[in-house]
């Protein structure tokens, strides 16, 4: 399972000295069921699936090797997304800052992953996390990958 909440990010912090990794993906299949993707960020490739929307959802990932990750990036065409993602510690979490790219710049979203529903309810978010898009469908990286940047 994934807890998760996600906020815009009008103005990121200083990032001078966070860790942060390029990161393409692109999706196989998306619907109302859920999401299948794939995710190269550095050396690392991973075959994802996700289930579900909102705060919870089911998540399950699959470590690819090059020639299979290679196979199937080509069924991403016209549903693929790249961004920097700054991983800065808080509060003994980490917010994951995406730093989106290509005709998606400009745009910056945060996301923080918790142990448990109690803990993501009683988050109190710093004062540079902007609204909180948790659930909103305009905001997934799907829906940014194949219809781009909200208006």
């Amino acid at each position: 399972m994934e807890i998760e909440r996600k906020f815009l990010v009008p103005e990121p912090p200083d990032l001078s000295g966070v860790a942060s990794d390029p990161v393409e993906q692109g999706y196989l299949s998306l619907g109302a069921d859920g999401e299948v993707r794939l995710r190269r960020r550095s050396e690392h490739l991973l075959l994802t699936v996700k289930r579900g929307e909102g705060l919870v959802r089911e998540e399950s990932e699959v470590e690819l090797d090059a020639p299979q990750f290679d196979a199937l990036w080509p069924l991403t065409a016209g549903r693929r997304l790249r961004k920097r993602r700054h991983v800065i510690p808080h509060e003994g979490l980490e917010i994951e800052l995406d730093v989106y790219e290509d005709e998606l710049e400009g745009l910056a979203v945060a996301e923080v992953e918790f142990p448990d529903e109690a803990s993501a309810r009683a988050f109190t978010p710093p004062d540079w996390l902007g609204a909180e898009v948790t659930g909103d469908p305009a905001y997934l990286n799907e829906s940014l990958a194949v219809n781009g940047r909200p208006a």
